[in-house]
């Protein structure tokens, strides 16, 4: 059984712009990417975190920049987090993390579209 996952990383204050809309709370997953925001800009790579990391391209079209970390496999390093605190349970509670970014992404898209029409 592989040991506890160690991830070392020096993260960097969040570049926001000045036009990015706040983050509604009330978007699906919203909780999800404050926290993994607010993780990433003290420097705590956390379930929250890795998760933003593994769609840090398609956050950074919609207008959430990100701090780069020295995470090289964000995907790897989220499912082995999750694996070592519950190995039986890992590809569910992965899958449904995704889907609730997937769905965060998605509604926050709409929510920009709609501000840029």
């Amino acid at each position: 059984m592989p040991g506890p996952v160690v991830v070392q990383a020096q993260a960097y204050p969040v570049r926001v712009s000045t036009t990015l809309p706040m983050i509604p709370p009330d978007l699906p997953g919203a909780d999800l990417v404050s926290a993994g925001v607010e993780d990433l800009r003290i420097g705590e790579i956390t379930v929250p975190a890795l998760l933003l990391l593994s769609a840090r391209e398609r956050l950074r079209q919609s207008g959430i920049e990100l701090p780069e970390v020295g995470v090289e496999q964000p995907e790897r390093a989220l499912y082995l987090l999750l694996e070592d605190a519950d190995p039986t349970g890992v590809h569910a509670r992965y899958n449904a993390l995704r889907q609730r970014l997937v769905s965060f992404c998605t509604s926050f898209e709409q929510v920009a579209r709609g501000r840029h029409s």
